[in-house]
């Protein structure tokens, strides 16, 4: 006899949490079909098109007719671009053979985690955090382990969190951010030294994600290599570069670590895009543009920081880098997916609900973007400050 309940889905799938920015990117998509215009602050997307220079060489490379695999650790003139950026940004030397080119940074987590872990690891995560982080590590069958970041340290990791969540019970590795989503705070170069330090002791396995770099409004980020040149980077054109589309990143590795992560692209996806891999090395030459593009998010941001507090909105982590805002909004709610889902019908704002971003405190935070046009945050202010008052 033929069932007619279909075979049930994976416990992996099941364990995979909504991405809510993205359900509210929806909602409000929903909103401008049928007309009304939405001021768009609940993604970190740039509104700027990616360089001039990238699209000039990706519609060469278009015109010649043939886009193919490359190999799978990408090709040779991008892993040897990004390897002088190290040198040009950070005054580092690093070897073309251990930049690994991949599908964005979202690539570089599933080979990360795939090299490193074995099923049933457990990986310190900052809460408040990337909520992909989490998801993915469920989804690879390892444990995520929440670091409660707290005010007095700045609201970012620190040695004393990674070996109290040790101490608790054994860590398989460390996973950090700077500038951090969804709060911009920075961990500084001493403070990744420490971190280094602390995994090297413990044994732990180091991964630093970047993906914020060159978007900074006060002193230049510092990478985690400087500190522990074991430690696994993984970076993206999608946020400073404004390349999300093109889906196009890369990870520094451990010359260990080089072939494991190599089988394992091959056969995950083969290669990342040619004619992303094409856009992306010309994207190297378009820092005057990329700047100017910064200088709007610094316009932007310095708006809302002077016009958010008057609003109830103004307790924000330190906001140094990326371009977010996380706000306490406990004076106004409890409730962020509700308040998030009222500001966008009745205001027309859309915002990321706290909760994407720190499951057990994330109710009474709301994480604002500011990577549309300084004029976008004017908007926002406005509309803002006639539904709140």
């Amino acid at each position: 006899m033929v069932s007619d309940t279909p075979p049930p889905l994976s416990r992996r799938a099941a364990r995979v949490a909504p991405f809510l920015a993205m359900d509210v990117l929806a909602a409000a998509a929903r909103r401008e079909r049928a007309g009304d215009h939405v001021v768009h602050m609940e993604v970190g997307q740039p509104s700027a098109p990616a360089p001039r220079a990238a699209l000039a060489a990706a519609q060469a490379a278009l015109a010649t007719g043939r886009i193919p695999y490359t190999e799978a650790l990408g090709i040779a003139p991008l892993r040897e671009r990004i390897a002088r950026h190290y040198a040009d940004a950070y005054g580092l030397a690093v070897a073309p053979e251990r930049v690994v080119v991949t599908t964005g940074s979202s690539a570089g987590f599933v080979l990360a985690f795939l090299s490193l872990f074995d099923a049933g690891g457990r990986v310190a995560i900052a809460a408040p955090g990337y909520p992909a982080y989490r998801s993915v590590l469920q989804a690879l069958d390892l444990e995520p382990v929440d670091l409660r970041l707290r005010d007095a340290d700045g609201f970012v990791p620190t040695p004393a969190l990674v070996r109290a969540a040790h101490a608790e019970a054994a860590l398989s590795g460390l996973l950090v951010m700077s500038p951090a989503n969804p709060s911009g705070t920075m961990i500084d170069a001493a403070g990744l030294a420490a971190l280094g330090e602390t995994c090297r002791e413990l044994g732990l396995r180091f991964i630093s994600d970047e993906i914020y770099h060159g978007l900074t409004y006060g002193a230049p980020a510092a990478t985690a290599l400087a500190a522990d040149d074991g430690a696994v980077i993984i970076n993206s054109f999608s946020k400073y570069y404004c390349m999300t589309g093109w889906r196009i990143g890369w990870m520094v590795v451990p010359d260990a670590l080089v072939r494991p992560v190599e089988r394992l692209a091959q056969n995950l996806y083969i290669s990342a895009p040619y004619l992303s891999q094409v856009a992306a090395l010309a994207a190297f030459d378009a820092a005057e543009e990329l700047e100017a593009v910064k200088a709007d998010y610094a316009r932007a941001r310095a708006l809302l920081l002077h016009e958010l507090p008057g609003l109830g909105l103004g307790d924000v982590h330190p906001a140094d880098g990326a371009f977010y805002l996380y706000a306490d909004v406990a004076r106004l709610t409890n409730d962020s997916i509700g308040f998030c889902r009222r500001m966008l019908d009745e205001a027309g704002v859309a915002a990321t609900p706290g909760l994407d971003f720190d499951p057990a405190e994330g109710s009474h935070h709301l994480r604002f973007s500011f990577a549309g046009r300084e004029a976008e945050a004017h908007e926002a202010v406005r509309r803002l400050r006639g539904w709140l008052r």
